[in-house]
């Protein structure tokens, strides 16, 4: 399958970055990605040891695969995050890093790393600035926030260290050296994840 099959089959926006980015949407199927032949928005991220670097600096220079999840206490993150770390290093032998962004607060993303046997890079984004950069934000509602915390012992607050409520839509970006998105895949349903084989065909193509 060629890469504009498989843009169209995923999914993919195929549109520069617009007007409505930055916007929080009020559910996750409102959501406007940045696009590709944008660049990687130049906004700071915290590393599991608390340093707060813009993420332009990490993507200049590298190839790189910028996952965004929702959090360590997602089941589905989890299962994507450790699909993604199976195919290390067939995609380091094209030359790609792997970076995997959520809400986390750092505190929490060493948990995932351990729980997970993750060895690629996780960034915290707890104030959801580079999330809201990315056009994939939206508000989890006051019904649900309250099920999750109550129902199922999941607390954004406590995940993130914030009180905005704001998650990623889960995302899978490719980016060039020159920080310039090639690639990117999103859904509004979590529960549907990109598969490690398509993300190595995108990376190849």
């Amino acid at each position: 399958m060629n890469v504009a099959a498989l843009l169209l089959l995923s999914g993919t926006v195929l549109a520069p970055q617009d007007s409505t980015v930055g916007i929080v949407a009020s559910k996750a199927e409102d959501v406007r990605p940045v696009g590709v032949g944008s660049l990687v928005p130049d906004v700071p991220v915290t590393t599991v040891d608390g340093e707060t670097k813009p993420l332009r600096n990490i993507t200049n220079g590298n190839k790189t695969v910028i996952v965004f999840y929702r959090g360590g206490w997602c089941p589905f993150c989890n299962t994507h995050l450790q699909e993604v770390g199976q195919i290390k290093d067939e995609l380091k032998a094209m030359g790609y890093q792997i970076v995997a962004i959520s809400p986390d607060k750092p505190e929490e993303l060493k948990k995932s790393m351990d729980k997970n046997e993750i060895d690629y890079t996780l960034l915290s984004d707890s104030s959801a600035g580079a999330t809201k950069a990315f056009g994939l934000a939206f508000r989890v509602d006051d019904d649900t926030f309250t099920m999750y915390r109550d129902r199922f012992q999941i607390d954004l607050e406590r995940s993130s260290g914030m009180d905005h409520h704001i998650l990623p839509v889960p995302a899978v970006y490719l980016v060039n050296e020159r920080s310039q998105i090639t690639f990117l895949h999103f859904n509004p349903n979590y529960r549907e994840r990109l598969k490690s084989d398509a993300i190595l065909e995108a990376a190849k193509s």
